[in-house]
């Protein structure tokens, strides 16, 4: 009986922030979806915070700086940039034993990067195993726009999949060949996608609100925190005739606070501390109010929610072009000063107008197919005729 061959997907990615676990979820889902899934293994590890305890602190002092201090983002987003630990020999000697110690026990046939701190060291190892020309490295880069971390720029990536063409000039620019990019959108879980009225109404009424009342969705993002808390104040001290969902994230003393603060609030407001159904929020959002992470921004534009995006704190480079997409293309409003954000939800009520051209504009920008697209050409790299084991890789 012949042994059939089951191509294994190896998914590294890294939990700073919430985007690149969402990536890395919605190609499984892509692969579950649009592929037949029972024709591949998928695995996804968190190869930054796994690999060591000193990157695990890179990752935790992101997080903190994300939560407590976002005005100091840009300085964190410097120093990474002038120190490149991606290719330092001080984190490659530490960290190349747990990446030869996945392949050992999982050699996969394709490695697909979701983070721009993995590829380098993935990259080394396949080399060392002389699996370099036997086991594609692809890299899907989750910042839509010009600016982002030149981590993502690696020599050995077989093949880039970017957002727009501004992520492929600024690879371009950091020397990546043009014929190894292709332009496919963000990799947004197929869960999101626009409900229609009637399932929004009934997303709202299963989280107790009022059907047919305006719903605003403030989201402090997986992390929770920067500047959506002072943000959320300000909302609840105006004098509106809204409902409010109120996502903490994985800040526990955050949704203590809110909910303290929903008590006196002149409207409803529903507060969620953790969620793995953030689809769901937005189903029932008429705009939300966030920071402008690249995948919780398309995830939005996916379910038609306009974005009330956080600039009272400068972007970082690759939140920065987000930004101008989205207000370029009136899919948002840019709130910059925290006693503006009541004005601004006051006139998407009252003007019918404007909110319907913010959802058209929504719309235009979403990318339907791009999961599918992305999961298509992983596939497509696949070898059809290689070893399983990497045992066989070294007696072959």
């Amino acid at each position: 009986m012949t042994h059939q061959r089951i191509p294994k997907i190896l998914i590294i990615s890294s939990d700073t922030g919430g985007g690149h676990r969402s990536a890395a979820a919605a190609i499984v889902a892509g692969v579950q979806k649009f592929l037949d899934s029972e024709s591949y293994a998928i695995r996804v590890v968190r190869a930054v915070e796994e690999s060591h305890h000193l990157s695990a602190k890179l990752v935790r002092l992101y997080n903190w700086i994300l939560r407590n201090r976002q005005h100091w983002m840009k300085y964190y987003y410097w120093f990474i940039n002038y120190i490149r630990p991606e290719k330092s020999a001080f984190f490659h000697k530490r960290c190349v034993p747990y990446v030869a110690g996945l392949f050992e026990r999982w050699c996969p046939h394709i490695v697909v990067s979701v983070h721009p701190l993995t590829q380098h060291i993935f990259a080394r190892v396949l080399r060392e195993l002389n699996l370099a020309e036997r086991v594609p490295l692809v890299s899907v880069v989750t910042d839509p726009c010009y600016g982002f971390w030149k981590g993502w720029a690696c020599d050995d990536v077989s093949l880039y999949l970017v957002a727009s063409e501004d992520a492929r000039r600024q690879l371009i620019d950091y020397g990546v060949a043009p014929e190894r990019i292709k332009i496919s959108g963000l990799p947004v879980h197929p869960k999101f996608a626009y409900p229609g009225e009637e399932a929004a109404q009934a997303a709202r009424r299963a989280l107790g609100l009022d059907p047919e009342k305006f719903t605003v969705f403030v989201n402090a993002g997986w992390i929770g925190g920067g500047n959506i808390p002072q943000i959320f104040r300000e909302l609840v001290r105006g004098e509106l005739d809204v409902q409010a969902i109120f996502l903490a994230g994985k800040n526990e003393d955050l949704r203590v606070a809110a909910e303290s603060i929903a008590l006196d609030a002149p409207f409803p407001i529903k507060v969620i501390g953790y969620s793995d159904e953030i689809e769901k929020l937005m189903s029932a959002a008429n705009v939300m109010i966030s920071k402008l992470g690249g995948l919780t921004t398309f995830e939005a534009l996916a379910c038609r929610v306009p974005i009330i995006a956080d600039m009272i704190t400068e972007p970082m480079p690759q939140e920065a072009g987000t930004a101008d997409l989205i207000a370029q293309r009136g899919a948002g409003v840019m709130l910059t000063r925290l006693s503006d954000v009541v004005p601004v939800v006051r006139r998407m009520m009252e003007d019918e107008v404007h909110y319907s051209r913010m959802r058209a504009a929504t719309a235009a920008l979403a990318l339907p197919d791009a999961t599918r697209q992305i999961v298509e050409e992983i596939a497509a790299l696949i070898p059809q005729s290689e070893p399983s084991t990497l045992s066989e890789v070294i007696s072959a």
